[in-house]
């Protein structure tokens, strides 16, 4: 069949029904609101903060230097969350791949995170952190899906209006554990949980 052609049969045959009707179970014990950030590995990070801000409009909200993280990262937004994209520099230049670094999803408590935490573990899913790292000062549990990309969930990134400068590196709280970083928030970041028996003693 030609290219661009729609092949019905194909479409309504029983793999696509089967793929269609993938079922969810209705107990997790959290909910994913939306897609928070990607992460992109780039080749060159001048050019790419050029065309996301330049072309598409997004503003900078933190960096890092080379000494926190081989390339830099750049952290822009487009809404009011800290950061929707952020950018790695050091891909290499000659990969014919677009390179991800994370991708991460959203939850609308902190208690969802512990709760997630507790799930992955229960699904014998790889973490590979949970705390708090640094510009955003959102508290996450990040982990590795089954082809290896890695993947966050989190709670409580910075809102940053769209002339308003984010929060400086003296507020950034790192944390190594959901526990240590519900211990010690930074400024503003009410860390109360609803049921304080989802920490880990």
């Amino acid at each position: 069949m030609p290219r661009g052609v729609i092949d019905i049969e194909e479409i309504n045959g029983p793999e696509m029904q089967a793929f269609k009707n993938t079922g969810t179970p209705e107990d997790l014990p959290f909910s994913i609101n939306k897609i928070g950030h990607v992460v992109l590995k780039v080749t060159d990070i001048k050019r790419s903060v050029e065309f996301y801000t330049q072309v598409l409009g997004f503003r900078v909200s933190d960096v890092y230097p080379d000494s926190m993280i081989d390339g830099k990262m750049i952290f822009m937004r487009c809404n009011n969350d800290h950061h929707g994209v952020a950018l790695v520099g050091g891909a290499p230049h000659e990969s014919k791949n677009i390179e991800l670094h994370h991708m991460a999803f959203e939850v609308s408590s902190l208690d969802e995170v512990l709760r997630a935490r507790e799930h992955l573990e229960k699904h014998s899913v790889r973490i590979l952190f949970e705390g708090r790292r640094r510009a955003g000062v959102q508290i996450a549990v990040e982990f590795l899906d089954p082809d290896g990309h890695w993947l966050e969930i989190f709670w409580g990134l910075d809102q940053v209006g769209p002339h308003d400068q984010a929060r400086p590196p003296e507020e950034w709280v790192e944390e190594f554990s959901l526990e240590g970083a519900i211990d010690n928030a930074p400024v503003g970041q009410d860390t109360t949980l609803k049921d304080p028996s989802l920490r880990n003693k």
